[in-house]
């Protein structure tokens, strides 16, 4: 279950059920569709460990060009440093799987996108490449926008590579959701 701390960062166990339901993904989506073109809001997406399923999420809806400028897919750490402008010191000091790359990924694709809000995505999916500081399914979130850059950790744990990549589609779209209240 999810909960919040005093930093706004959640947390999931590993054995509940995962966070999102296709049709919940589809429902969200739309409704960001809708009230960012209701608002004349534009977003872009900064994607690494869901390979562009939220750019994808929000493209299944009719109507997603008048709100989705781009979504960069930035799998490997040198196309986080040249496509959104991370810092290699960054990456060398915290990792790719950090809140300060999901702060400098969300920041560099709305700077470089020109957009009002823009989400990243950073994490482990597995099925390997967790350790015990960073292990499978964390994910880390950001989202820029004019109220500044929110942060999320999510801890999903070992559920599937599946599952911890749509869950994380679901946060993706809340943070863009929660951005537009934020204005």
């Amino acid at each position: 279950m999810s909960a919040s701390g005093p930093s706004g960062e959640g947390t999931h166990a590993a054995n509940a059920a995962p966070v999102a339901a296709a049709g919940d993904t589809a429902a969200l989506a739309r409704a960001i569709v809708e009230r960012y073109a209701a608002a004349g809001w534009t977003l872009a997406t900064a994607e690494s460990c869901t390979g562009g399923l939220v750019a994808g999420a929000i493209t299944d809806i009719a109507g997603s060009s008048a709100v989705l400028d781009r979504g960069f897919v930035t799998y490997s750490n040198q196309a986080k440093i040249d496509m959104l402008g991370v810092d290699p010191a960054a990456l060398a000091a915290h990792g790719a799987v950090s809140e300060t790359v999901a702060r400098q990924m969300a920041e560099g694709a709305r700077q470089r996108a020109g957009v009002n809000a823009a989400v990243s995505i950073t994490g482990i999916a597995g099925p390997g490449g967790g350790s015990d500081v960073k292990p499978v399914g964390l994910v880390h979130f950001a989202c820029a926008g004019p109220a500044g850059t929110a942060h999320r950790e999510e801890r999903f744990g070992d559920i599937g590579r599946a599952q911890v990549r749509a869950a994380s589609v679901r946060v993706a779209l809340e943070m863009l959701a929660a951005a537009l209240e934020r204005r």
